[in-house]
């Protein structure tokens, strides 16, 4: 069962399988530079157990779509270099980011999780919308 909400606070949430994500972009204007067309955020994401098997967090997969509608894929191993395994009640948090040649966009994504027992499933990470000061529309 999916369960999606975007929260006011700008913190996006879905649960797939017991186990939440969450996400709370954040435009990086120090970062940023609108007369070139670089645009760059920071994602915080929150991974919470609230099954009872422990699992862990074996891969990612990542659309990054732009304002054009262009999209770029990411998949890889892990996140930010881990594969952090939650036990029952566990979270684990990360920060990473993503520039864009357009001043918005947004993300999706899954992560492929494994049980102690072997058992495979996805998850799904909540649609993000990326919303920089610089565009008259947000997305979300």
């Amino acid at each position: 069962m999916l369960n999606f909400q975007a929260t006011t606070s700008g913190t996006y949430r879905e649960t797939t399988q017991e186990i939440t994500v969450s996400v709370e972009p954040q435009y990086l204007s120090q970062q940023s530079n609108p007369g070139q067309g670089q645009y760059v955020w920071a994602y915080h994401v929150r991974i919470e157990n609230g099954g009872s098997q422990t699992v862990q967090l074996m891969s990612r997969h990542w659309r990054i779509t732009d304002a054009r509608g262009q999209t770029q894929e990411i998949v890889g191993d892990g996140v930010v270099g881990k594969q952090p395994v939650l036990n029952p009640g566990d979270h684990f948090d990360y920060t990473s980011g993503t520039p864009l040649s357009t001043p918005s966009g947004f993300m999706a994504g899954t992560y492929h999780m494994e049980t102690l027992e072997g058992a495979r499933f996805d998850i799904a990470v909540p649609t993000f919308s990326l919303d920089s000061p610089h565009v008259s529309t947000p997305l979300h």
